[in-house]
């Protein structure tokens, strides 16, 4: 790990990310010794810190950063957060001038290859997220309602869950973007009220639309997802995850989904 270019995990307690969640985070994909998709993350930052009012940040040192992290890895996970940094007087961060950067190293899920091939059950969320128009499509510190999310899952026994917000819209998973297909369209929801515009729900919709399949992004009810033919499920390090069940619906034929995942392996 490191912070501010130093090796440590010692972080001040003054540090806005830690007192207010005032700050924002990617994970990234490492293979072979790269970050997979790279100008994406950084521009996912860029566009985050800008969103939120921070301080320029010295984007080509934090690049050295992620490199130093990735290399040598085999298959692994780099993930950069940014915070305001510390000072200000409650609320207000005008003040701070130094965002901190924090970059760290983990291991691959190793789950998620048997995720892409055997495909997943998920449960309907009985909790469900609010409207945060200012912060929609961010993927920001406060992940309160995540947390909460996921706890419900392993008190119920789930791995993912489907997740719709207090309008009764579909929003996304638990930690994932949401697809599915009926007849020749797919579907994904409007993310513009909540949610997390991932990498690889980009990514997806690129696709889609270069293989002159039609796609629209819309409000829509969890009843959608009972007349689908196809759901899944996308993030940077599960990549594309196809859910065989959700409650008592299955999909037993998930044709555009392989078709979608050999199309990313080429990519990637």
């Amino acid at each position: 790990m490191l912070i501010n270019g130093v090796p440590t995990e010692a972080l001040s307690a003054r540090d806005r990310g830690l007192a207010y969640g005032d700050g924002h985070f990617t994970t990234m994909l490492v293979k072979q010794g790269q970050v997979v998709w790279w100008p994406a993350h950084l521009a996912r930052l860029q566009h985050a810190s800008a969103r939120l009012g921070f301080a320029e940040l010295p984007w080509d040192q934090l690049a050295t950063e992620v490199a130093q992290l990735a290399a040598g890895q085999t298959q692994a996970v780099v993930k950069v957060v940014l915070t305001r940094g510390s000072g200000g007087r409650g609320y207000d961060g005008a003040d701070c001038h130094s965002p901190t950067r924090i970059v760290s190293q983990g291991d691959y899920p190793g789950q998620y290859q048997g995720w892409q091939q055997d495909g997943i059950a998920a449960l309907v969320c009985q909790q469900q997220l609010g409207d945060a128009p200012m912060l929609a499509g961010l993927k920001t510190l406060g992940r309160l309602e995540q947390v909460l999310l996921k706890s419900e899952l392993a008190a119920r026994g789930g791995v993912e869950g489907i997740v719709l917000n207090s309008r009764g819209f579909l929003v996304e998973g638990v930690s994932a973007n949401l697809f599915w297909r009926r007849g020749k369209t797919v579907f994904t929801p409007d993310l513009s009220r909540g949610g997390v515009d991932g990498i690889m729900r980009r990514r997806v919709m690129m696709m889609l639309k270069h293989m002159g399949i039609e796609l629209r992004v819309v409000e829509a009810p969890l009843e959608s997802l009972w007349q689908a033919e196809e759901v899944w499920l996308t993030n940077t390090l599960m990549g594309i995850v196809p859910l065989i069940r959700i409650g008592d619906q299955a999909y037993p034929n998930p044709v555009l989904i392989r078709r979608l995942q050999e199309r990313l392996v080429i990519e990637v």
